[in-house]
């Protein structure tokens, strides 16, 4: 009973409908990628290795900390894996670099979800303009031209109905994910200029994390 009441509603939309309808499976895809994308990053957080792989560094214990970045999903400990591969160049470079493109994975799709955002209610008020149009073609034919007119404009607004609704959908888990972006964002800002002052502290105690790199890479 509710399917057929939602498909009658769908019909008497107008064909403005369809793009409508495709309009709300990209959002629901874009949106589904986004949640997946994020508990899969959350899953591969290693808080306590982040902190023995910090204390090793600040000690000067590189070879404790390499070790702690091997074969791990954590993406703050592949990226000190990064710095430290390229200490004898530019540690921070290297990790700025291996940050920013975790980061622009974090955004990917992040611009379709904000074009429908927009285009949703854009096609739902295109919707209500052509039903209005047509049902004002029935202005001075015959008795029932009023409620002709009054019925075409009460089924022309379904479609703007649905384009504010699939904007709403769209709008709030935007926004969280957006704030998400810029909390790991500020969140590896941080990691990096930790590691740097904790590689700069191990340096002042005798500890050189670019003669560690460059022994490692003549091995």
């Amino acid at each position: 009973m509710l399917a057929n009441i939602v498909v009658d509603t769908f019909l008497l939309g107008g064909w403005v409908m369809w793009p409508i309808l495709a309009t709300f499976f990209l959002a629901l895809c874009c949106l589904l990628d986004r949640v997946v994308w994020w508990l899969r990053l959350k899953a591969t957080l290693r808080q306590a290795a982040q902190e023995e792989a910090r204390t090793a560094i600040g000690t000067g214990d590189f070879s404790a900390a390499w070790a702690l970045t091997q074969n791990t999903p954590d993406p703050y400990l592949r990226n000190l894996a990064e710095g430290m591969t390229h200490a004898h160049t530019s540690m921070l470079a290297a990790m700025q670099l291996d940050a920013t493109r975790l980061i622009e994975k974090s955004e990917a799709r992040m611009w379709v979800i904000s074009t429908l955002i927009t285009l949703a209610p854009l096609l739902g008020l295109f919707g209500t303009v052509v039903g209005i149009m047509g049902s004002f073609s029935f202005v001075g034919d015959e008795q029932l031209a009023p409620a002709r007119v009054s019925g075409g404009i009460a089924e022309a607004l379904i479609a703007t109905a649905c384009g504010i609704a699939i904007a709403i959908l769209c709008l709030l888990p935007y926004n969280f994910f957006r704030k998400r972006v810029s909390v790991l964002r500020a969140s590896f800002e941080r990691w990096i200029n930790h590691t740097e002052l904790l590689v700069k502290s191990a340096k002042e105690h005798g500890h050189d994390l670019e003669t560690f790199a460059s022994n490692r890479l003549s091995r």
